[in-house]
């Protein structure tokens, strides 16, 4: 079956074409159409020249752009922290060690429980345009937790991402038992790098370190993303969110797909990006919720460094689903034009994910959409907290009611 999607107003397709931020387009075709047939783009162009199809379908002169690629989440978790929210908002500082209080409460949840919290954040995800999306573990930090974390996840997504390097959990930071609190840390290295990582590993693509203060430092990072890579897995990195510690050269070292949050860096880490295949994928999700520095996404840019927008929808630092309040976020805070920020969040996340078959509407692509009841994309920074998303399709078939 063939299905012609006919009467957008304006379609935004990624022009493939583009190598580098000053070259991209966009691809804007007004009075446009697709054909779509096995759930991949057949034909794309001005409705005026579209073949027949089985069938159509009018979408009311609407505004179409790709299905945005969330290439940064943290779904799999139960519990809630409102309150730490609450007492951030009242001038506590963030810090990485909030994390525990999601692990206590992910132990203690079923599988069920997990799943149906997953199922309910992916359909908040599909109702703001989100077609594909990256999860992580990453709040079991036990063999167990972190492996059912991912059988679950990987259910829903492809994109899985072991991150049993969180932090150190709380039974390892105990002095008395280990020696020393950096003895504790060295035993539960051992313990991601060799048993969680052999129990993660059936259900994850990707593995990811927190390389950061109060996570895992670089030397650490190394260990345990070599043993990844030796694993099989494809390596990502939590980098420089709270500090520099060295972890933008890490990544570029290890060819991580992308280096995530990227708050603070140097020019040398810049360059360094610029000259790698590293995407620095930007979360200002959470710089809102810690009220911390935004990256700087213009000097970014403007240095060559392709960026990716996530929305590291986590229950402590960014609990959020859309992808347009990120897009908003990363024009009004971070100095993003909102053709830049609507790149970044379809075709940049494709990349960050190392996808070459989503993130774009050129032929050949998944046909993953997303209908904007709006003149144009620019709504989505226009207009923050409205969702204007009226339909979301993946591989041309809707996700969304």
């Amino acid at each position: 079956m063939s299905t012609l999607f006919n009467n957008i107003g304006c379609l935004f397709t990624n022009n493939q074409d583009g190598t580098d931020a000053a070259s991209r387009d966009l691809g804007e075709i007004c009075d446009a159409a697709i054909v779509v047939e096995d759930g991949k783009v057949a034909w794309v162009g001005e409705a005026k020249n579209a073949p027949a199809a089985d069938e159509q379908i009018d979408l009311n002169n609407q505004t179409v752009i790709p299905g945005f690629v969330d290439s940064h989440a943290h779904l799999m978790f139960a519990g809630d922290r409102a309150e730490e929210f609450s007492a951030r908002m009242q001038g506590q500082s963030y810090s990485a060690g909030g994390i525990k209080t999601t692990v206590a409460a992910t132990r203690k949840a079923t599988d069920a429980q997990l799943e149906a919290n997953l199922e309910r954040l992916i359909a908040e995800m599909h109702a703001s345009g989100i077609t594909t999306f990256e999860t992580k573990s990453g709040y079991g930090l036990d063999v167990e937790t972190e492996s059912r974390s991912l059988a679950i996840a990987a259910k829903h997504t492809s994109e899985t991402t072991f991150l049993g390097a969180h932090v150190v959990p709380q039974e390892f930071r105990d002095s008395a038992k280990f020696g020393s609190v950096e003895a504790g840390a060295d035993a539960y290295v051992d313990l991601v790098k060799n048993a969680m990582l052999s129990a993660a590993t059936p259900h994850a693509k990707w593995i990811d370190v927190f390389c950061d203060r109060g996570a895992f430092n670089v030397d650490q990072a190394r260990e345990i993303l070599q043993a990844g890579i030796n694993a099989g897995l494809a390596p990502r990195i939590h980098a420089n969110q709270l500090e520099n510690i060295g972890a933008i050269q890490l990544a570029v070292e290890l060819d991580c797909a992308s280096a995530d949050h990227c708050t603070h860096l140097t020019n040398q880490d810049i360059d360094a990006l610029a000259n790698s295949n590293t995407v620095a994928t930007l979360l200002p999700g959470a710089e809102f919720s810690t009220r911390s520095k935004y990256p700087d996404a213009r000097k970014l840019i403007d240095a060559g460094v392709t960026i990716a927008l996530a929305t590291d929808c986590n229950p402590g630092s960014s609990y959020t689903s859309s992808m347009a309040f990120c897009i908003a976020l990363a024009v009004r805070e971070m100095h993003m034009s909102p053709a830049e920020a609507l790149w970044s969040a379809t075709m940049g996340g494709a990349k960050a994910l190392r996808r070459n078959d989503i993130g774009h509407l050129s032929v050949g692509a998944s046909a993953d959409f997303a209908v904007i009841n709006a003149p144009s994309y620019i709504h989505l920074a226009y207009r923050p907290g409205v969702n204007l998303i009226s339909e979301t399709y993946i591989a041309g078939r809707a996700v969304t009611k």
